[in-house]
Formats: structure tokens, sequence, C-alpha cells
């Protein structure tokens, strides 16, 4: 399951390396993408239905989730992380949570961009080792 998880994250992006440069809420927008990506091929089994799957990856990857996760990584993070997490966390996105409250859905934003931040780094150990953090343990 580790392999297909790093081997995941060796897309090609021409913008990796510049993710000082991009702004908090694009790097929360990417950084949604690759969280889930991450969740989808972490619980993937052939053996279960595709609408169980989608049950437990939504479970996962929902504001409430992803703030409970952000405070359970907090510890680990490095201050330019923290940064992040906290810019993200600040930003006023235009969108509305649905189902979470203001507090869970602000930190998921921050959440979102330090994914996204560590993606576009290009530092996919680091995305690992977070993710085996939150979830593998």
């Amino acid at each position: 399951m580790e392999e297909n998880l790093k081997s995941l994250l060796d897309l090609t992006n021409p913008q990796l390396g510049e993710a000082e440069r991009v702004p908090v809420l694009t790097l929360a927008f990417i950084g949604d993408a690759v969280y889930e990506l991450l969740v989808r091929t972490y619980i993937l089994d052939k053996e279960t239905k595709i609408g169980k799957l989608h049950r437990k990856s939504s479970s996962m990857v929902k504001a409430q989730a992803q703030a409970k996760k952000a405070k359970e990584i907090k510890d680990f993070l490095r201050p330019e992380e923290e940064d992040i997490l906290r810019r993200g966390r600040n930003a006023h996105p235009k969108t509305r949570a649905k189902n979470a409250d203001v507090q869970d859905y602000r930190l998921a934003t921050g959440f979102e961009a330090l994914m996204g931040y560590l993606y576009l780094k290009g530092e996919k150990e680091r995305l690992l080792d977070l993710f085996q953090r939150m979830w593998m343990e």
C-alpha cells in the first residue's frame, strides 16, 4: 500500500518548487485533490464495493476529519508548515461550509493548503510522513 502512495505522488508538475509564490487558497485547491487522492489510494480494496469505498473516503476527507487530523499533526509540523496552516486557516474563502462549523471549515482549509504546499514543493516524503502519522499509526 505504501508503494502505491509513493508512486501516486510521482506526477510531473511544472510548478514544483514554486509553492511559496502560490496564493494560499490556490494551495488549498490543489491540496484538496492531493489529499483526496492519497485517501482513496490508501483505502483502495478491490474486494470492496464502490459505494462503501465512497462512504469511507468521504468520512476521511470531510472538513471535521481534516480539522481533527490537522490538530493531531500540529506538534510535528515545521515552522514554515505551521505558517501555511495558519495562513490557510485565516484565509477568507468565498465558499461556505455545508456540513461543518466555521472553525472546522477554516482549519480544514489550512490543512488543505498545507497538503498543496508540500505537493507543489515536491516534498513527497514529507507528505507521506504526515499522512502516515494521521492514518496509519
